[in-house]
């Protein structure tokens, strides 16, 4: 680390690279003021800001390793930070803020050629130069593409469309080319900026806690220096390797159509019924009924049957949410109990999620969080046989609502960490190892959520919201420390006459081979929409997919083991073990699977070949033909349903393996 003073103002550099530079006609730090409204419906938020004021903080001024900026020299000190070497970085922590600003800008250097990546889980661009990124986590929304009819569709009926930066899973955290890493520590709304080719601009609506920086020779050490800083989740557990996770919600009626799939001749580790506490039927589809406790009359003798799958090595799953339905058995339990956020008049906070109303738990609380834990996920769930389940939502939190602990606005981002908090710790101990899977996300989340999930995708092959978006989220929130991901085969949402069809459920079981997870999921409407086990053609491809990935564990579990000891995502972008291979830097469709598969998924209706590129370094073998091939180029190969481009590289370990799978 470096802190270099200079007449004009001053530079900080680490690892030899320039971090930012400040003068008093180019500052780096900037206050203001401003009103900002957030309006939310359904998850997805309309925000805006009136500014009234931004000031350049053109004065610096350098006390040993303090930081102390103002506007003008005579001026009260706008921001005073410490700067600070960590092991791999440095830090500059917050010292003072003057309390009549509530707008800052920082400004980093860039340079014109740097790729910039990370932003949590951003599902639409991985190289995230040249576009702006606010963090807040919401519903993604639907269409994602507001010049698209899906998209349109959304916005008019329900406020629901969604953009390119809208995501379940923000975090102010990037990593860039230059083998640095950023972090703005702040659970404040924050935008990250970087449509300008000389900078970086980090905005945020409170002064942060602290500005962090790593750096790295390479970019595996870079994300094991990430990884090390938010935390890391334990290996899988070893009962997922046995195969797909089907998932169904027929009531009594999903056991006997899981027997269809183990007749098709596919390899299943369990049976996911998030209908295990019955079901509601809304306009936008078959919601679920958010009481969490066995529905006998939906799934009569549920436990016995748990038992019973779990004899064939099967395990059972479920879901819940961070809500509970105010026309539930529960509902009253926890009001008594004053668990449940408030209103501005002291009274239970209601959520509308359309058609029916919820509860918002108050995790603040820690009588909140015990109760959750043992009454629903340990007793109501855990107890009964449940081997895992669907942590969903986690970013509906409502700004508006009273918590223990003060401001809603603040916590807003930091839920989902605290809902994945709440799972890790019913899990925490267990006789056997359980997994639950989350949508939402936010700083800290890497160290508690043992899965995550793509959320509701489109049942299409739309640009930003079909098949492909599900790789670019799995890349960008594996670089920030994520090492597991997994979507729904076949997408989930279908509305406005959008189906999914059988291609569509093919080529997303092709690619879901080659993930930490297979799982199905019925969709929004499971009655419009066609099943994997309806048509006897979908049937027959996805068994043999779900064998290939049973075939994959002994890789799996290599790469699973790693991730728990380093950090890195089982999915990774090619310039991860490539990075002097620059061309590689802004593919965001093909992903490595560990060092030694590369997968390139076909993500287009009616596509029979598809344009690949072999990264240099390497000769890669395409898995189906074994054919050669010197990296460094682009190639089109044949790429017919049930062939997925996928190649594995000379030399592996696991060549015996790879070879093996084309034979099943």
């Amino acid at each position: 680390m470096a802190l270099v003073p200079f007449g004009a103002g001053f530079e900080i550099h680490l690892a030899g690279r320039l971090i930012l530079r400040h003068t008093a006609d180019a500052p780096a730090f900037f206050a203001g003021r401003g009103e900002g409204r957030m309006d939310m419906h359904h998850g997805n938020f309309d925000i805006s800001d009136r500014l009234s004021e931004r000031a350049p903080l053109e004065h610096a001024t350098i006390d040993g390793s303090r930081l102390t900026l103002r506007r003008h020299p005579a001026d009260h000190p706008a921001l005073v930070f410490d700067l600070a070497e960590t092991t791999h970085g440095l830090t500059l922590t917050l010292a003072a803020a003057d309390p009549r600003w509530n707008r800052f800008w920082f400004r980093l250097h860039a340079e014109a050629d740097e790729h910039v990546w990370g932003g949590g889980e951003q599902m639409s661009y991985f190289d995230l130069r040249g576009r702006r990124f606010p963090i807040w986590t919401s519903e993604p929304g639907v269409g994602r593409d507001k010049s698209t009819y899906i998209t349109w569709q959304s916005d008019v009926t329900g406020k629901a469309g969604g953009d390119y930066w809208t995501t379940n899973y923000p975090q102010p955290s990037f990593l860039t080319s230059r083998r640095l890493a950023v972090h703005l520590e702040s659970t404040a709304y924050s935008v990250l900026d970087f449509r300008d080719p000389g900078f970086h601009e980090v905005e945020v609506w409170a002064a942060p806690s602290r500005l962090e920086f790593l750096a790295a020779d390479n970019f595996i050490d870079l994300v094991g220096h990430v990884s090390t800083r938010f935390g890391r989740p334990p290996e899988l557990p070893d009962w997922l390797y046995n195969g797909a996770v089907i998932g169904l919600k027929a009531g009594a009626e999903s056991f006997t159509r899981l027997e269809k799939y183990l007749a098709a001749g596919a390899a299943v580790s369990a049976l996911w019924c998030e209908d295990w506490a019955g079901i509601r039927q809304t306009s936008f589809g078959r919601r679920l009924f958010w009481d969490w406790q066995w529905n006998p009359a939906r799934y009569p003798d549920l436990p016995a049957r748990i038992a019973e799958l779990r004899d064939r090595g099967i395990r059972f799953l479920a879901y819940c949410s961070p809500y509970l339905c105010d026309d539930g058995a529960l509902f009253p339990e926890a009001e008594a109990l004053g668990l449940f956020a408030r209103n501005a008049d002291g009274e239970t906070y209601r959520v509308q999620f359309g058609e029916f109303r919820c509860g918002v738990m108050d995790f603040t609380l820690p009588q909140a969080r015990a109760w959750w834990i043992e009454r629903i996920l340990k007793h109501n769930m855990m107890g009964i046989g449940i081997a895992g389940w669907m942590a969903d939502f986690g970013e509906y939190l409502p700004i508006d609502a009273v918590l223990a602990n003060g401001d809603a606005a603040v916590m807003h981002n930091a839920w989902p960490t605290i809902w994945s908090e709440v799972n890790a710790a019913a899990i925490t101990g267990a006789a056997e190892p359980k997994l639950f899977w989350m949508r939402a996300g936010f700083t800290g989340v890497q160290a508690h959520s043992t899965m995550l999930w793509a959320g509701d995708q489109s049942v299409d092959f739309s640009r930003h919201d079909g098949l492909q978006t599900v790789i670019c989220g799995a890349l960008s929130a594996g670089l920030l420390g994520n090492p597991y991901h997994h979507s729904d085969v076949g997408g989930y949402t279908s509305l406005f006459g959008n189906i999914r069809t059988a291609e569509l459920i093919m080529r997303w079981s092709e690619m879901s081979a080659f993930t930490a997870m297979m799982r199905t999921h019925e969709g929004n409407r499971p009655d419009d929409n066609l099943q994997v086990d309806q048509d006897p053609t979908v049937l027959a491809h996805f068994a043999r997919f779900t064998r290939i990935w049973r075939a994959l564990a002994p890789y799996l579990r290599t790469l699973s083991a790693e991730a728990a000891a380093t950090g890195l995502p089982l999915q990774r972008p090619l310039f991860l073990h490539h990075e002097d291979d620059r061309a590689t830097y802004a593919i965001q469709d093909h992903y490595l699977l560990g060092p030694d598969l590369l997968v390139a998924p076909v993500h287009a209706a009616g596509a029979t070949e598809w344009r690949v590129y072999l990264p240099t370094g390497a000769i890669w073998h395409h898995l189906w033909t074994g054919k050669p091939h010197v990296g460094g180029s682009h190639i089109t190969i044949p790429a017919p349903i049930g062939l997925p481009p996928v190649f594995y590289r000379a030399g592996s370990p696991f060549t015996a393996l790879f070879q093996s799978l084309p034979r099943i």
